[in-house]
Order: C-alpha cells, then sequence, then structure tokens
C-alpha cells in the first residue's frame, strides 16, 4: 500500500533516495574491487579451505597450549605446507610433464587411437574409432586437458597469496568468527548452520576425496606396474584423479588401460589391469569411501559431477575440490534464504486465503 504522502506530493522520500545511492556506490565498488581482483579467487578458496581445517588446531595451541597467536599461525602453515601442499605440486609437476608432451601434440593421442581401431577392427570388425570418430573426440578431450593443465600453473603461482591470506584469518581467529556472526544478514541460528555445514563440506572435499584418491592412486600404481603398464606412475595419478568422478570414477583409466595393454601387451597383461581394477581398486574405493567419509558431509554425486566441471574450468586442476564446494554452499545458501524470507511470505499468503475463505 503507498502511503499518502507518497501519493499527495508524487515524490520518493529522500531517506529511500539515499539507500539505493548507498547501495549503488556499494556494489559499483565492489565490482571494481572483484573484477580487479579475480585472479586471486583460488588463493582465496585454497586459504578459506585450510582455515577451516587449522581453525581448531589453532584454538588448541593458543587456548589451552598459551602459544602465541603468530607462532601458532606459521607453525601450522609450515605443517600444512611439508604436509599437503609440497606432495601436491610434486605429484601434479609429474603428472603435467607426462601430459604437457601429449596435450601439445595430439597426434600421440591419435596414434594410440589408430593402434586400437586397426585391432579391433581386423580381429572383431568393429569400426568405432575411426578418424572422424577419433577426431571428434580429440577436439572436446584436448581443450579441456588444456584448459586444466593451464589453470594448474595459474593455480601454484598463487600459493604465495593463499598464505599471506592465511596467516592473518589464523591470527584474527576471534575477530573474523564475530565478524561472520554479525556481518551475515540472517537469524542466529542460519548462520551457525551455514558455518557448520560450509565446515563439513570443506572437510569432505579437502580432506576425505583427496585421502580417498590417494589410496585408489596408490593401488592403481602397484597393480599398472606388476602388469608391465609403461607409465604406471601417470596412469596412477590418473587414477586418483577420476576417483572424484561419480559412479564411473577409476573405471574411466583402467578399462581403457586394460583394452590398450592386451593390444600392446598381450591377452595376459589386458586381463590382469581389468581384474586389478574391478576386484582390487573398486574394492579399495567403497571401503575407503566407507571408512573416511560416513563421518563427513554427504555430497550429491551430482553435485560433485558438475562441481569438478566447474572448478576446473574455473581453477584448473585445483578446481576438483574448490567446483564441488562452489556449488554445495550455492545450494546451503539458497536453503537458507527461503527459510529466512520466503517460508513467511508462503505462510502470510495461506493465512490470508483462508481468512478470505
Amino acid at each position: 500500500m503507498i502511503p499518502n504522502s507518497w501519493a499527495t506530493n508524487n515524490q520518493i522520500p529522500p531517506n529511500i533516495i539515499r539507500q539505493f545511492l548507498f547501495l549503488g556506490i556499494l556494489f559499483f565498488t565492489g565490482y571494481l574491487i572483484i573484477d580487479g581482483l579475480y585472479f586471486m579467487v583460488s588463493s582465496f578458496l585454497g586459504a578459506v579451505t585450510f582455515y577451516v581445517i587449522l581453525m581448531s588446531p589453532m584454538k588448541y595451541l593458543v587456548e589451552s597450549k598459551k602459544w602465541r597467536d603468530w607462532l601458532a599461525a606459521l607453525v601450522l602453515i609450515l605443517l600444512s605446507l611439508f604436509i599437503m601442499v609440497i606432495p601436491f605440486i610434486y605429484l601434479t609437476s609429474i603428472a603435467v610433464s607426462r601430459l604437457m608432451p601429449i596435450v601439445n601434440n595430439p597426434s600421440i593421442i591419435n596414434d594410440v587411437f589408430n593402434t586400437v581401431h586397426e585391432y579391433l577392427l581386423v580381429n572383431f570388425n568393429i569400426d568405432v574409432l575411426n578418424a572422424d570418430n577419433v577426431q571428434a573426440l580429440s577436439a572436446h578431450i584436448v581443450p579441456f586437458a588444456q584448459k586444466a593443465l593451464g589453470g594448474t600453473f595459474s593455480a601454484l603461482g598463487n600459493i604465495f597469496l593463499m598464505y599471506l591470506i592465511l596467516y592473518f584469518m589464523l591470527v584474527e581467529t576471534k575477530k573474523l568468527e564475530q565478524w561472520l556472526q554479525q556481518a551475515l544478514p540472517f537469524k542466529r541460528s542460519n548462520v551457525t548452520t551455514i558455518i557448520g555445514e560450509i565446515k563439513n563440506l570443506v572437510y569432505s572435499n579437502a580432506l576425505g576425496i583427496p585421502i580417498v584418491a590417494i589410496i585408489q592412486g596408490l593401488a592403481g600404481v602397484i597393480g599398472y606396474w606388476i602388469f608391465g603398464v609403461e607409465e604406471f606412475l601417470l596412469m596412477g595419478i590418473m587414477t586418483a584423479i577420476s576417483s572424484v568422478i561419480p559412479v564411473v570414477g577409476t573405471l574411466t583409466v583402467y578399462l581403457p588401460l586394460s583394452i590398450y595393454q592386451f593390444i600392446v601387451g598381450g591377452p595376459y597383461l589386458g586381463i590382469g589391469v581389468a581384474l586389478w581394477g574391478f576386484i582390487v581398486i573398486g574394492s579399495v574405493d567403497n571401503i575407503a569411501r566407507l571408512l573416511v567419509q560416513k563421518k563427513l558431509a554427504d555430497v550429491h554425486p551430482l553435485i560433485t559431477l558438475l562441481g569438478v566441471f566447474l572448478g576446473i574450468n574455473l581453477f584448473g586442476f585445483i578446481g576438483l575440490i574448490f567446483g564441488p564446494l562452489l556449488i554445495s554452499v550455492f545450494f546451503i545458501l539458497l536453503r537458507i534464504y527461503i527459510d529466512e524470507f520466503g517460508k513467511s511470505d508462503i505462510n502470510q499468503e495461506i493465512a490470508l486465503e483462508d481468512e478470505s475463505a
């Protein structure tokens, strides 16, 4: 209902004008900041991820052990660097060094497909991997791989910025938590829900997924070495990476690899890789997920699948973790918004309809 003063004077109240002007300046300034610092998005997300993981140890060292804030933050940063980041960089460098020549020279991929195609055509009269299909497949795989590897170099270059942000977040833990409680425009119960669910999601994506991937990757390396795979270390890393893909997962690596080994190395090696994949890697997947992720956030497989593509497209290889996290946080915020504003409006409409009836 329009107030009488509006109708008579036909003027917008000065307070509303000032509010809209302030919001316009605020959004414009925010856009300039985000646009100028977009290159730091992956660093910021990495800092938030490590902050959630290191927040409890930080409180323990400061509150229980009476350490200084800066000392506790530096010790935890160094531990995370040597335990998580450096091994990740090392494995990534191995994968990148082996994959870059293939990505930059697609003829290598085409030669592999041609070898498989000739074998299938001669022995089984199957014409699936013909030149047209191979070219179409390469046209999708190569750009995606280039995007992932290119983003990986960018992510590695932002590690210093990530730790710089993380240091100040850890040192200012209490102030940061107070600011979140006051700044988020939701009631306190929903703020607690957001913080708790994001914490569980970070643990699930940043700890649960990598642990399961490492276990499956190690199982893959052992099996591929036993059955004579030439690039067994690279294939093990690819097996670990593929473990984040819902439903099919590591099958996307060891099944094509078993076919290739069957053709190049003989039926025993090919069947051996296939059986190792189905029995050992598959069992390790189920057992690891049961033990590691049963207490972590239950992320829907579709969210994980879409998040993988989103994350790689935005951040490169590191997006395997950040992509599902972003989509999950979006749905959390959507649910909180409906709880804050949507349900009350619907209830009011239902009440008005009941009164009119």
